[in-house]
């Protein structure tokens, strides 16, 4: 039997979703991880940064995500936004509807701005970020200054120049993988070019390079802004486009779209 599936992105950072009950209905939870990284792989699978169990409702969803290497993530920030994406397509909703997401990192809720066909724009309350500090941290030789926090999930950021290719390709999954972060950590390095503009590049956690991260924008803007005299209302450019981060006295929002590739119908040849 087939399982169906639905597929969207936010700037290229791309996700494939399933019905959470059609997942553990034909697939023993233990085997789940393992269906990530048979869906995800790119060259024997269908490809994805992401595969997210939910389950719909009203106005809403729940969302589980694994990483295209298989393990579990808390949250992503685009991920979040593409499952949005999926509701307001599937139950019709218009601009100024909200969008409400159980996810293990707390439930989020998202302000659908509009809609120009597959394209959905969200403001996302992504919440406050946790535990914002500069470390110095070991590297392969070199010591890195670093901020960490949490946005749901765990974000490193280096601040400054950004790296070469040969660089980021070494110290990305050097830091991701870190001793000092047991779980692992997303990795950001970020430039701040002018008070309300930074610019990225992502290692992202169990995926590796990745051309968006909505916590990894997020994160960067917080960064920037604690850190590297940033204003706490930026745009932050990653190689996939630009979202816009507002970090408030209630928490951070993140502003950008996605884009709903395909959902089931498309493949039994609907619209």
């Amino acid at each position: 039997m087939g399982l169906p599936l639905a597929k969207a992105h936010a700037y290229g950072n791309d996700f494939l979703f399933v019905d959470a009950a059609i997942a553990r209905a034909t697939t023993h939870p233990e085997n789940l991880p393992e269906l990530a990284r048979r869906l995800c792989n790119r060259h024997e699978g269908v490809g994805a940064d992401g595969l997210i169990l939910y389950e719909l409702r009203p106005g809403g969803a729940t969302m589980q995500l694994f990483n295209a290497d298989g393990s579990a993530s808390e949250l992503s920030g685009n991920g979040l936004r593409c499952l949005a994406a999926l509701v307001a397509r599937v139950q019709g909703l218009a601009a100024g509807a909200q969008v409400v997401v159980d996810t293990d990192a707390g439930t989020k809720t998202l302000e659908l701005l509009g809609r120009e066909g597959e394209r959905y724009t969200y403001r996302a309350a992504l919440g406050a970020p946790e535990d914002v500090r500069q470390i110095s941290i070991p590297v392969d030789g070199e010591s890195i200054t670093a901020s960490i926090l949490r946005l749901g999930n765990p974000q490193c950021v280096v601040l400054g120049p950004l790296p070469d290719h040969t660089r980021f390709s070494r110290f990305g999954p050097a830091l991701a993988t870190h001793p000092m972060f047991p779980a692992g950590t997303n990795v950001e390095f970020a430039h701040v070019e002018a008070s309300d503009r930074v610019r990225i590049l992502i290692w992202e956690r169990g995926v590796g390079p990745t051309s968006s991260s909505g916590t990894g924008a997020s994160a960067s803007a917080v960064a920037a802004a604690a850190h590297g005299g940033a204003s706490r209302d930026v745009e932050v450019i990653a190689p996939g486009g630009t979202q816009r981060v507002e970090w408030r006295t209630d928490g951070v929002y993140l502003t950008g779209w996605a884009d709903v590739v395909f959902n089931g119908d498309w493949l039994r040849g609907g619209s």
